[in-house]
């Protein structure tokens, strides 16, 4: 079976695991400051904060950010559900705003049509790798006063007129599950210019515990430390951390190669009408995740047996996170994004991981082609 997505592990990176394994650190330390400062290094920001996964990345932006109850959030519908989860975390509720037809990625004018009195953030998510119209959403944010998390779980590597996704906005958040573009095994990371959040992600990581002289109320001692506020016990590992640091040395190689499939791709179903290839904004560089096609003049659910069983393992990217039954019973029957609703129905990912053989795809080309008849 080829796989929508698979890690790329090294014989270096097993290496750099087993150091950490033979160390006095398994748990908290150098490694975790080290991986840090290579992606803070990388997007270019002053901070970052490594943490257990991509989830609790968006659950500590929230926290930093000051979402609570009362508050709105205004997010995509085409997402994984952490996305607008991380808002009822922390006691807000996530407002759904419809996405563009063409990049799939949030509509900045339906953003304003949702803004209320009550909304505090956006969440913008750039699906697949490819970055959202940033510009429109921060001018969107300067005017009503609203702080922007980006959700860059698929974007670490991706550019927006020349700056990398994480330098952008007030924080942006990645994953590094093993489909995403490195990994850790599981992971995440908060990046950030801001010192203020900063301190609250490092307390909300770790229980809102700190031993930093500069921010407890007193101290008796060596020993002491003190709990400042009500976090969780969201820590990455060294063992984790190791990972991530020799994965990032390689993190350029492996978006070379996604964009060579890629573009393999987009060249070998240029003209198949009733398959719809993926779109780039202008003045972006996307970190190419996913390969999300449309199907068109099929029925998708069809598309998508077939595809399994001659051996693809297609995915579908993603079902509009209000459909979900815990939103239905949670208000949100009503809600509906036109545009997301018509994506979902048509959509597949294609095999897209660096190391996908030439001749692995070449099947999946020459498969999808016979299927929809291209």
């Amino acid at each position: 079976m080829i796989p929508y997505g698979r890690q790329t592990i090294e014989e270096d990176d097993i290496q750099a695991v087993v150091e950490v394994l033979k160390s006095d650190y398994l748990t908290t330390g150098p490694k975790i400051a080290e991986f840090e400062g290579m992606v803070a290094d990388y997007v270019g920001v002053k901070y970052a904060v490594a943490i257990s996964n991509g989830t609790s990345a968006l659950h500590a932006a929230c926290f930093a950010a000051g979402i609570g109850k009362g508050d709105e959030v205004i997010t995509t519908p085409l997402t994984f559900a952490a996305s607008a989860n991380c808002v009822f975390y922390c006691g807000g509720t996530p407002v759904f705003a419809d996405v563009d037809p063409k990049t799939y990625n949030i509509d900045p004018a339906d953003i304003e049509r949702k803004i209320t009195s009550n909304t505090k953030a956006i969440i913008a998510v750039h699906l697949a790798g490819q970055p959202c119209d940033m510009d429109a959403i921060h001018k969107i944010a300067r005017k009503h006063n609203l702080l922007v998390i980006e959700d860059g779980a698929h974007a670490l590597g991706s550019e927006y007129k020349g700056k990398k996704v994480g330098s952008l906005s007030d924080m942006t958040t990645f994953s590094f599950h093993p489909v995403k573009p490195i990994t850790t095994g599981e992971g995440g990371m908060i990046v950030t210019d801001n010192e203020g959040f900063y301190q609250k992600l490092m307390l909300f990581r770790s229980h809102g515990i700190t031993r930093d002289e500069n921010l407890m109320t007193r101290n008796d001692g060596p020993w002491f430390y003190q709990q400042l506020d009500l976090g969780f016990n969201y820590r990455i590992t060294d063992i984790q951390c190791a990972l991530g640091c020799s994965q990032m040395k390689k993190l350029d190689r492996f978006l070379k190669r996604r964009k060579e499939i890629v573009s393999r791709y987009n060249k070998a179903f240029a003209d198949c009408e009733n398959i719809v290839t993926p779109y780039q904004l202008p003045d972006t560089e996307s970190g190419w995740h996913l390969y999300i096609i449309q199907v068109k003049n099929y029925d998708r659910r069809k598309v998508f047996e077939q595809l399994r069983k001659k051996g693809i393992a297609v995915n579908v990217h993603y079902i509009p996170v209000y459909m979900h039954p815990y939103y239905q019973e949670h208000g949100y029957k009503e809600v509906h994004c036109k545009n997301a609703e018509e994506i979902y129905s048509h959509i597949l990912s294609l095999p897209l991981y660096p190391t996908l053989k030439e001749e692995e795809q070449e099947y999946v080309i020459t498969t999808v082609k016979q299927i929809c008849e291209c």
